[in-house]
């Protein structure tokens, strides 16, 4: 799609460390660069960049790859996006032909949803001020308390009550319904085929990256029916699990602190009054991946949400995932009010002041799961706070600090009146239990890996893991020594595409063949083409193995494709062997004759 000549300019001139360290810092480590890993929790680094090679690896989750892998796994997007997003960043021109080949082959683009979904949030909010359909979404959001500025700030919109609205709008804009479907914006008739609008009878909530793009829409009725939201699901230009509401907004606000909302609506509100550094999660609990996107903008996160006991649930998930990546974590507690929305209608004129005093006096961590506790049991009763204590002693063994666990300790000795000494023991004695117990999941995991039991990549490994494994390393040397490649090419080395056991590892071989001139040169970058991101971690992972290895010659390369080649032919004997017998079975062939 784009030729090989520019990709390696663009690779070239983004620099994996600088590009990785925007997202991600990175500390020097011998050659290379160690950080926390950007796609899943973790407490001790585990996630490397190689500047010798220019890739990246995680040994924690898999993760792996270049730079174009890196932007295409971070910001979702596909291989051209992401190419053209690293080009932009250093001001490199790539020809219009270049990005046309994958529109030619009926793949919905993410521009291509992008421009749709910024027509559909003009439609909505069109709509919202036109009187003879959007009089009931407009009474609804002025009655809510929203001034016609608030509205215009978030770009709300109207849904219109009708089946074809939107998708009559978009079409005459010449957007078909395999763009709308994709993104969320229509589905498809199973009796007739014809599209309808997914948004009916609703107010419309733009979700705007970032960057200012339009990339989904959440859509609240005016009543009581259900579902009360609907959001867009995962498209080629959205991911769920990885925005937040006003984030746009509240980026260049939340430096010091971050509020996370349950809502829409809290958020717009806390806005309107001053609060710009208010988000929401996108009718979901928290994910991993936002908790790391609220790492990158801020240090301490309020969390704001309801006091009924799926509210108390939700923040105790999201403590939980925001102290895995280092954010100091506080809880809300709002008195007088179900809501911040509701707290901030109620005090008018003096709303600001007043919530800004419940922010400062927000509760950390401990306290609000120690209050929590305390509400559960009445610790005069024995039992009851022998209970307690067990709770409280499990919250404790969980904390990674030993100087927060002797104060937590402290506290809850004072207010059970259990000595500090027998808390320090039963913390102590369950600490120990995690460890083994997180031990053995992980050498459970190694030992299923190992096996190939799971394997999403690879589903061929559980079937012949020898093999497999033999794949895996002669692949490894042919990628860290393309020249091995171009051996092949010109029949120096004897390897078909037909020797591998695996499905995905014969199309890496393939795939990389072709990549390859017969002098060896070959670029990693060009695998992103074919390949998803969990792909190419997998690939990564066998070029850094075969690294992390002394030997790697031609020798012991050549040993390795014998043995594979052996394997094959005994494979494919055995087969014949089977087919021969299912004919003799049918009557097809002769029975052998003895001797």
């Amino acid at each position: 799609m784009i030729s090989p000549e520019i990709v390696e300019e663009i690779k070239y001139r983004n620099d994996i460390v600088d590009v990785i360290n925007g997202y991600v810092p990175l500390k020097r480590a011998g050659s290379n660069f160690n950080g926390s890993c950007p796609f899943h929790s973790e407490r001790t680094p585990s996630f490397t960049v190689f500047p010798a090679t220019r890739s990246f690896y995680c040994f924690g989750c898999g993760a792996g790859g270049d730079v174009v892998t890196f932007i295409m796994k971070r910001e979702n997007i596909d291989y051209v996006s992401s190419l053209e997003l690293l080009a932009n960043r250093v001001g490199i021109e790539i020809p219009r032909d270049a990005r046309s080949r994958e529109d030619e082959a009926g793949v919905v683009k993410r521009e291509r949803v992008l421009s749709m979904n910024r027509e559909a949030a003009r439609f909505f909010h069109a709509c919202l001020y036109d009187k003879n359909v959007g009089a009931a979404g407009l009474k609804y959001l002025t009655e809510r308390g929203l001034s016609g500025a608030a509205i215009k700030h978030f770009g709300l919109g109207f849904a219109p009550d009708g089946f074809g609205a939107l998708t009559d709008h978009l079409t005459r804009l010449g957007y078909t319904a395999e763009e709308m479907s994709t993104g969320f914006l229509c589905g498809i008739s199973k009796k007739s085929g014809r599209p309808y609008d997914y948004f009916r009878n609703r107010v419309i909530f733009p979700i705007i990256d970032v960057t200012g793009n339009v990339v989904a829409f959440g859509g609240r009725v005016m009543d009581d029916s259900v579902p009360k939201y609907l959001n867009t699901s995962d498209t080629p230009a959205f991911k769920k699990s990885r925005n937040l509401f006003a984030l746009n907004y509240a980026k260049s606000k939340c430096s010091d602190r971050l509020i996370l909302c349950e809502g829409y609506m809290d958020v717009i509100a806390l806005h309107t009054h001053g609060f710009e550094n208010a988000v929401a999660t996108l009718g979901t609990a928290i994910t991993p991946e936002q908790a790391r996107i609220m790492a990158k903008y801020t240090r301490q996160v309020i969390i704001s949400y309801d006091s009924d006991e799926a509210g108390q649930r939700a923040a105790n998930k999201a403590m939980k995932l925001l102290g895995e990546v280092g954010l100091d974590v506080r809880v809300l507690r709002v008195t007088g009010a179900k809501d911040p929305d509701e707290f901030l209608k109620k005090n008018g004129a003096t709303a600001y002041e007043k919530f800004k005093v419940l922010l400062d006096n927000s509760r950390a961590q401990f306290e609000f799961k120690l209050e929590g506790v305390l509400s559960r049991h009445d610790i005069t009763i024995m039992d009851e706070r022998i209970k307690a204590a067990s709770e409280l002693c499990s919250i404790i063994s969980e904390v990674y600090s030993e100087a927060e666990r002797e104060v937590y300790i402290g506290v809850v000795s004072e207010k059970l009146s259990i000595p500090r000494d027998s808390l320090k023991n039963d913390v102590k004695r369950m600490m120990q239990k995690n460890d083994r117990a997180q031990k053995k999941e992980e050498f459970k995991g190694i030992v299923n890996r190992t096996a190939g039991y799971g394997d999403r990549v690879n589903p061929d490994m559980v079937k012949n893991t020898g093999a497999v494994n033999t794949e895996e390393n002669i692949l490894g040397i042919l990628l860290l020594y393309p020249e091995n490649l171009a051996q092949i090419k010109r029949g120096t080395i004897i390897l078909n595409e037909d020797d591998f056991f695996s499905e995905f590892n014969r199309r890496v071989f393939s795939e990389s063949l072709l990549r390859c001139d017969e002098t060896g040169r070959f670029d990693f970058t060009l695998l992103n083409e074919v390949f998803d991101t969990d792909e190419m971690g997998r690939i990564t992972s066998m070029v850094v193995r075969r690294r992390q290895l002394k030997e790697n010659g031609t020798e012991l390369l050549c040993g390795m494709i014998a043995r594979l080649r052996e394997d094959s032919i005994r494979r494919r004997l055995a087969g014949d062997d089977m087919a021969q017998i299912a004919d003799i079975i049918a009557g097809k062939r002769n029975k052998p004759k003895k001797g």
